[in-house]
């Protein structure tokens, strides 16, 4: 059925169809930092409050040491977590969970590219150090990702604490006086630990709990020792 003079609606349609899990995380995700900066704003002017230091706008309070620590130091854990995640379920398997590999069976993901295949990707088709570095590119990206992060969240955490201590009148630190500091690797292991329980209950708890419809679940009528999706 033709519509006319409704092109547009129907291609943003077929778009959200294709599209609509990563737009609805992408949704979620500026929905989140849009909060995180109304209220860290906020708080950040707050402390500068108590602190007896005048208030900042908020471009200042974006390139603060306060919200590039608080961003940063979430983003490294959650990268983190999808590294390991991907390269352990390489090797390891839990018997009974949707998030590991089957035990009785080789399973798609392990067998050599097809250069041959019609639509396989073009490092597949070239071979060579291309398809060597294709081969391990998801892990690859969320490694540079977590690094990344990393380093980003060092950065804001010493501004955070030099800031701190400005106000308090006291002598700055310097990059590797705060690496061996407590803070820094509070801040990273309070987050570490969150992400690697989460995949641990994830993993665990589908064994013997389901949700249809999701492919995370196994199907509602699996038995609790079959494994895999």
């Amino acid at each position: 059925m033709n519509w006319p003079g409704f092109p547009g609606f129907f291609s943003m349609k077929k778009f959200l169809k294709n599209n609509g899990l990563s737009v609805a995380f992408a949704l979620l995700f500026i929905g989140s930092v849009v909060g995180q900066v109304i209220f860290g704003f906020v708080e950040y002017n707050n402390d500068l409050s108590d602190a007896g230091a005048a208030g900042v706008d908020l471009a200042r309070y974006l390139t603060s040491g306060h919200f590039i620590q608080a961003t940063f130091e979430n983003w490294e854990s959650e990268f983190l977590q999808m590294a390991l995640f991907i390269v352990l379920t390489i090797y390891l398997q839990q018997r009974g969970s949707s998030e590991s590999k089957d035990f009785e069976k080789d399973e798609e993901v392990d067998r050599e590219p097809d250069p041959t295949k019609k639509d396989a990707p073009p490092p597949v088709k070239k071979g060579g150090w291309r398809l060597k570095i294709y081969k391990n590119s998801l892990t690859i990206a969320f490694t540079i990702l977590f690094l990344l992060s990393f380093a980003a969240h060092f950065y804001g955490s010493l501004a955070d604490e030099n800031e701190q201590l400005a106000l308090k009148g006291k002598p700055q630190e310097t990059a590797f006086q705060y690496l061996s500091s407590s803070r820094f690797w509070f801040e990273s292991f309070q987050n570490w630990q969150s992400e690697f329980l989460s995949v641990f209950c994830i993993v665990m708890l589908s064994i013997w709990l389901r949700q249809k419809g999701s492919p995370q679940s196994k199907p509602v009528d699996a038995s609790y020792g079959a494994t895999g999706e």
